[in-house]
């Protein structure tokens, strides 16, 4: 299946919602910083960013006029303060401002800060986007659901978000992929079905090769790889029900073969279900956070009424759960979808109990 095919037209950009604006103040998410998206599209010029083989990477490094560029490293690193320390000025002095790349691919059109200690020269990136109701639903479900916590902050109509460190998958499976032993291929390979489930519950779509992040952690002996979503542009709004299985996506493709290749099916039944039970468990430990926010999902408008509709029937099919048939919007899909996963691990929990004390 071709990719325009697959993928439907251009996401539009949802706003965020009264009640989801109270949500992130709540969860401190949301804090005024002196920067907006906006000011960053001042640039007077830019010259294209190449790859160490001097390939095009879609990012342009741009420039600004002198007057402009003082006022905008003053606010960048206040906003690096703001984001990764306790947002006082007394850090400022020790910080540069070393790139603002802006990336002309893709829906958020993010810019990419470098920013260095001048003390050390480490250096770490955060990034300015457009806020989008769409992103913000999926930054605060990856923190929640999956095994990683993340940071961001919103402030009206500008959303930072922080480096997620990690090898891009197009560019793991290029240059990585073949040198991995069989052992490591076939770690990797359990890890792409765990992510590619913990996708399907939240509802996270869009998870091509370029889409996520492999990170190597070593572990005593040996290198164990795990997978992270980098981009949450399209949460909740995809009618298809394949745009949220990774699997699907042609670029995946050497993925899916290590999962065909390597693994038993029993192995990925059973790597399916402990997913689902870590997902579940996550649900449950997050308590009113979660809930909170599939309420406020529910009321707002994230997507297109021929996705609810199509999604929803979809879904039906493969759990024949009458609530989903029922369900009457994105947000409404996604509630029901954590219910279905915590109820069945609830269920397999309590005959489990049942079957031991009998």
């Amino acid at each position: 299946m071709s990719q325009e095919r697959l993928m439907s037209k251009k996401k539009p950009a949802y706003p965020v919602s009264p009640d989801l604006d109270q949500y992130l103040e709540k969860y401190s998410r949301k804090i005024e910083i002196p920067i907006f998206y906006d000011d960053l599209l001042r640039f007077s010029g830019s010259i294209a960013v190449e790859d160490a083989d001097g390939e095009d990477t879609l990012w342009v490094r741009v420039y600004y006029s002198d007057f402009d560029r003082e006022e905008i490293d003053m606010s960048l690193k206040k906003v690096y303060s703001i984001l990764h320390s306790d947002g006082s000025d007394r850090i400022l002095e020790y910080l540069n401002v070393d790139a603002v790349d802006f990336c002309t691919f893709g829906n958020s059109k993010p810019f990419r800060i470098k920013v260095r200690n001048i003390l050390n020269d480490n250096y770490t990136y955060f990034y300015v986007k457009k806020t989008d109701a769409s992103r913000v639903y999926g930054l605060e479900l990856e923190h929640m659901l999956s095994p990683h916590h993340l940071n961001f902050l919103v402030h009206e109509d500008t959303l930072i978000e922080e480096h997620i460190a990690g090898i891009p998958g197009d560019v793991f499976i290029k240059e990585f992929l073949p040198t991995l032993s069989k052992s490591e291929k076939s770690q990797l390979a359990k890890e792409f079905v765990k992510f590619n489930e913990r996708c399907m519950i939240r509802l996270l779509g869009d998870m091509r090769s370029y889409n996520y992040v492999i990170v190597p952690v070593h572990d005593f002996d040996h290198v164990i790889y795990k997978i992270r979503a980098i981009d949450f542009d399209q949460q909740c709004f995809e009618g298809k029900l394949k745009i949220y299985r990774p699997q699907f996506f042609k670029e995946n493709f050497q993925m899916v073969e290590l999962v065909r290749t390597l693994l038993q099916k029993y192995s990925v039944d059973q790597y399916k279900i402990e997913e689902r039970s870590i997902v579940a468990k996550r649900i449950l430990s997050s308590g009113d956070r979660i809930k909170r926010l599939a309420e406020i999902a529910k009321a707002d408008s994230i997507s297109l009424p021929e996705n609810i509709d199509r999604l929803k029937s979809e879904i039906y099919e493969l759990t024949l759960d009458m609530k989903f048939k029922k369900s009457t919007s994105m947000g409404d899909i996604l509630s029901i979808a954590l219910d279905f996963v915590k109820r069945n691990y609830e269920d397999v929990s309590m005959k489990q109990i049942i079957e031991k004390k009998f």
